[in-house]
């Protein structure tokens, strides 16, 4: 059945044709590892493991690239401000090694509970110094760059067009208009490929330009091409990457041999929180881990990231969560209800319903039309085991894991408040002082968790 996906580089939804007839090549941006990936960041995630299962459920094979950006990404998203793996090292009195390894971990954990899965290569920044070099080396020597007093910058001037994701009027953009204007660049929409580095630098590496440090574009552009080739099949981000990350990845790769690295490039969009944009100053900036902490199978936000389409904004609230945590036990009720079930279905309805999911899911990547499929199937009067296995094979891109009670095994992350609470009532008891115990444990209850006395010890959990 044929595939069919919305290319932000044509603008328009194209039938998919592989360069490989049996293997599919995807480059991801992966996470800048200064902060803790918000929800947001994890419905990109989805999204993109949505697109591996859709392209296994056809029969490609997959090599799938995601890079960890542990240095070079400036705090403005262009080229003016500190590091953020520095700022963010600075501010926890930790090294950008340290922090880059913690919130690594995290964002891996993130994806494990969501049941997204790792990509076949995982690539980090500061392992690809050497190939970034080469990549900007050759740049220059083919006219494409230039060198400053404070970096070495791509001249976009070179380019036939520059922008063609964003469809901008360079020309018409005042100067400055997206990124502080450097009085020694050519042009104002140059951008730095390597960045010269102070004396106090906390991460720096030796080039022919001296001690120095990689833009964040290059990154992406030299571990693509040393994973996947100069010209692969799909680039997935964030709708946020297209004006400046992904066009000056495809400005780079123009540069380097002529070619633009992916033919087709997907983006998610934007997830709201109430209506509105997620900052920090709203309060508003919700994790994973948060979702966790109120209980949440973090499978139910994997469902509910189905409720719209991936090129479409996406409203999240915790009532909606809450209702989509009802639909995922229903989902699961509605699976095993089949399976133990005792009618005989024709295979016809089988059929129909299978090229529905799947003409859904092809159609790039549907998942609202393709859970209305799942929907039928759970809803239908006669039960059977062919229904079951049908689900489990839609399952295959849902991730929901259907078949699993595996709420028990989230592990929910306490306050410290509570864990304090918790040892002095374990005190308590073992001074036999029972009714201090039990006024500790009227507390905690009160905080919104319980505890429970095990053979094992004691169980919290939150309520």
């Amino acid at each position: 059945m044929d595939i069919f996906f919305y290319n932000t580089l044509t603008r328009k939804k194209e039938l998919f044709k592989p360069i490989d007839e049996k293997e599919v090549r995807i480059y991801s941006c992966g996470p800048t590892v200064y902060k803790d990936a918000t929800i947001g960041n994890l419905r990109t995630s989805i999204f993109q493991d949505v697109l591996r299962r859709v392209l296994r459920y056809n029969g490609y094979k997959i090599k799938h690239a995601m890079n960890i950006t542990d240095v070079g990404h400036l705090v403005s998203d262009g080229d003016e401000g500190e590091d953020k793996m520095i700022k963010s090292a600075r501010e926890e009195h930790k090294t950008p090694e340290e922090i880059a390894k913690h919130y690594t971990k995290l964002f891996f954990d993130d994806l494990k509970a969501s049941n997204v899965e790792t990509p076949e290569i995982v690539c980090k920044a500061t392992d690809h110094i050497k190939e970034m070099l080469e990549y900007v080396k050759v740049l220059v020597e083919k006219g494409y760059a230039y060198e400053t007093s404070t970096a070495i910058y791509f001249d976009v001037s070179k380019l036939e067009k520059y922008p063609v994701l964003s469809n901008l009027n360079v020309e018409n953009q005042k100067a400055g208009a997206r990124v502080n204007v450097d009085p020694e660049k050519k042009n104002h929409y140059d951008f730095a490929l390597w960045i010269k580095a102070p004396k106090n630098h906390l991460m720096k590496w030796d080039s022919p330009w001296g001690p120095s440090y990689p833009g964040w574009h290059i990154e992406c552009s030299a571990m693509g091409q040393k994973y996947l080739g100069e010209q692969f099949d799909i680039h997935t981000g964030g709708i946020d990457l297209i004006p400046t990350h992904h066009e000056n990845e495809i400005a780079q790769s123009e540069g380097y041999c002529g070619k633009i690295p992916a033919r087709y490039w997907l983006h998610g969009e934007y997830l709201l929180i109430d209506g509105g944009k997620m900052s920090k100053s709203l309060g508003n900036v919700y994790l994973l881990k948060d979702i966790i902490n109120k209980g949440f199978n973090p499978l139910s936000y994997r469902l509910f990231t189905y409720s719209s389409h991936y090129r479409n904004k996406l409203n999240f609230t915790w009532e909606s969560l809450e209702a989509t945590e009802k639909s995922l036990e229903r989902l699961k009720k509605g699976y095993k209800t089949h399976l133990e079930g005792k009618d005989e279905i024709d295979e016809k309805l089988i059929n129909e319903y299978e090229e529905k999911f799947h003409k859904a899911i092809n159609d790039d990547l549907n998942m609202p039309l393709a859970m209305g499929v799942v929907w039928d199937v759970i809803r239908n009067e006669k039960k059977s085991p062919e229904f079951a296995k049908l689900l489990l094979k839609f399952d295959d891109i849902m991730g929901l894991k259907i078949n699993e009670d595996d709420k028990e095994d989230i592990n929910i992350e306490i306050p410290e408040e509570i864990l304090i609470l918790v040892e002095e009532r374990k005190k308590a008891r073992e001074n036999k002082d029972w009714q201090e115990s039990d006024r500790l444990r009227d507390i905690i209850k009160e905080k919104g968790y319980s505890v429970k006395d095990t053979k094992e010890g004691m169980k919290i959990e939150k309520n």
